[in-house]
């Protein structure tokens, strides 16, 4: 399956188990906020959990995408960028709140997003807070995910919280995924033997 979100729009789908999801940002400064939801409805992706077990305060290849129960929703299986922000949110905005609607939830569903295809960085100012580095994503950058279980996905291309410049669009294809993981951490390993047992 092969679709293009416009620039500063949303879109949803189902994804399912074994299947990959290959992102393309397509053109400069694209970003890509992602919501996960997993079969059950009830699992989210967790940040705080996928980040703390796996020792990275940034989504990159070779990570699991955890949810509340610590059970693998996606595998980040490859990526042209070594950081994909997951720290300062994505925008709460109508268009977000229609695709979820649309799936049978509401304001009180949404959680915490990866920013895919941007980057923010410690600034020097006294409090150190957090900066968006600009021109970090190019046209053509790409990152691809593995569901691990049926999932439902929302992706909206408005531009990152922290940028002042134009969204862009993003390019979704959706196929089957080829065997083999990428090398993981034991956290992560566990995440997926786990998900593996359980949707047997």
């Amino acid at each position: 399956m092969n679709h293009e979100i416009p620039a500063a729009a949303a879109w949803s789908a189902p994804v399912r188990a074994g299947r990959s999801m290959t992102l393309t940002a397509l053109a400069d400064g694209a970003n890509a906020s992602v919501l996960i939801i997993g079969s059950d409805r009830l699992d989210r992706l967790n940040i705080p959990d996928t980040l703390k077990s796996q020792m990275s305060a940034r989504i990159r290849t070779g990570m699991v995408l955890m949810s509340d129960r610590g059970l693998a929703l996606a595998t980040v299986l490859a990526s042209t960028l070594d950081w994909h922000d997951c720290l300062t949110g994505g925008r709460p905005d109508r268009l977000v709140l229609l695709e979820l609607a649309k799936h049978g939830f509401g304001a009180a569903d949404l959680h915490a997003c990866i920013n895919f295809f941007s980057k923010v960085a410690i600034s020097d100012d006294p409090r150190a807070s957090l900066a968006f580095v600009p021109a970090h994503a190019r046209a053509g950058d790409t990152v691809t995910l593995r569901a691990e279980q049926d999932l439902l996905v929302v992706i909206s291309t408005a531009h990152h919280l922290l940028s002042d410049g134009p969204a862009a669009g993003v390019a979704v294809h959706i196929e089957a995924a080829t065997p083999g993981d990428p090398e993981l951490r034991e956290e992560a390993v566990r995440a997926l033997e786990l998900t593996r047992e359980l949707i047997a």
